[in-house]
């Protein structure tokens, strides 16, 4: 059982997952704010991605398509 309070540990890997992420997007030209902001809106399919398997530079590189 999970400790109250505790942090979920898919949650985590999805967080440690989308920071990687955003060094990609920043790396090809965007701002932290921007790549941040992409991120956000865009929640629902870098979680799919993430879920899917995609390694963070394989997602950045089909969010910049």
């Amino acid at each position: 059982m999970k400790k109250k309070g505790a942090p979920d540990p898919d949650e985590v890997a999805l967080i440690e997952w989308c920071i990687e992420v955003e060094d990609f997007l920043v790396a090809a030209g965007a701002t932290l704010r921007q790549a941040q902001d992409h991120i956000e809106e865009q929640a629902e399919w870098f979680t799919d991605q993430f879920y899917n398997g995609l390694t963070p530079e394989e997602a950045a590189k089909e969010a910049l398509n």
